[in-house]
């Protein structure tokens, strides 16, 4: 048996050794990494700590009354924190309700303003509208004027349309009226399963498949617009809108319906239908009436092509 200051890394240097033997060859001890680790399951310095823990004296009893004093100083010090912190949310909530009311109702207030002045904007576009026509309808070269001023408005998406087409409605199993920051991913029992992307690429195949003008929850796509997603709000054209999506095309509504079923945004609803209980539902329309978009002005613009 070798002795234990020499058995370095649990290596015994007399394992083996014919100790009646004369002229053997002395070995020596080799510490090796591997036989300490499995061998030596406490540090060194761990063990020597336990050990004068263990032959040491018991604590005394006013040792043992200072620890106990101690404790129930640091549990009072914490317990007071905690009711000073109960007492300012009580003291602060009233206020913070007030606050919460008045942003409610200035918020109101200005979406009001808002629609108001879209109703008036509406109203004076139509009546420029109708001077114009008015104006330019008295000859050849003002009708064909006339007619290039409707393309045109109907590709800026500046005029309201009407006609028939397609309607898409798509509803959010989880959808619910909190717009906290959740996760773009999906996960099961997310409250979110509708993404940006999703409606991004139903509209872009809708435009494949032959259609003139397009509304997202009311908000008409134009050049300008954007369908994103900030937190649990999906934005369109900075407007937010919730579940069910209601997605509005006009053009050839059977042709349009033949051409979208083949899409792959039909193919990505009916995935997530199949998947997440996503409700889907393609219908035609005869009289579909899609607002004008926002008018925005250019500050800034660049030819792209021959002059």
């Amino acid at each position: 048996m070798a002795d234990p200051d020499r058995a370095l890394g649990g290596y015994d240097p007399g394992a083996g050794r014919n100790v009646h033997a004369v002229g053997q060859p002395r070995l020596i001890p080799v510490p090796s990494l591997l036989r300490a680790l499995l061998s030596q399951h406490v540090d060194p310095g761990y063990a020597a700590a336990a050990a004068r823990r263990g032959s040491g004296a018991p604590p005394s009893v006013r040792t043992r009354i200072l620890g106990w004093l101690w404790q129930a100083a640091a549990a009072l010090l914490v317990a007071t924190v905690f009711a000073v912190a109960v007492a300012q949310a009580r003291s602060t909530a009233p206020g913070v309700r007030a606050e919460q009311q008045v942003l409610r109702q200035s918020v109101r207030s200005v979406e009001t303003a808002i629609d108001e002045l879209a109703g008036h904007r509406a109203a004076l576009s139509a009546q420029v509208d109708d001077i114009q026509r008015r104006a330019l309808a008295d000859d050849a070269e003002g009708q064909r004027l006339l007619a290039s001023l409707d393309r045109l408005n109907l590709a800026a998406a500046s005029t309201r349309v009407t006609g028939p087409g397609l309607a898409v409605t798509v509803t959010d199993p989880t959808a619910g009226p909190n717009l906290s920051d959740v996760s773009k991913q999906r996960l099961p029992g997310s409250r979110q399963v509708i993404l940006d992307r999703d409606v991004q690429l139903v509209v872009n195949s809708l435009w494949a498949s032959g259609a003139e003008a397009i509304s997202v929850g009311g908000v008409r796509m134009g050049p300008n617009a954007t369908i994103r997603q900030a937190g649990g709000a999906m934005l369109v054209d900075n407007n937010p809108v919730s579940s069910p999506y209601t997605i509005l095309a006009v053009g050839p509504p059977h042709a349009m319906r033949d051409a979208f079923e083949r899409s792959p945004g039909y193919q990505r609803l009916r995935l997530l239908e199949a998947s997440y209980g996503v409700g889907v539902s393609v219908s035609t329309d005869d009289g579909l009436v899609l607002p004008p978009a926002a008018i925005r002005d250019i500050k800034f613009a660049k030819q792209i092509g021959p002059q």
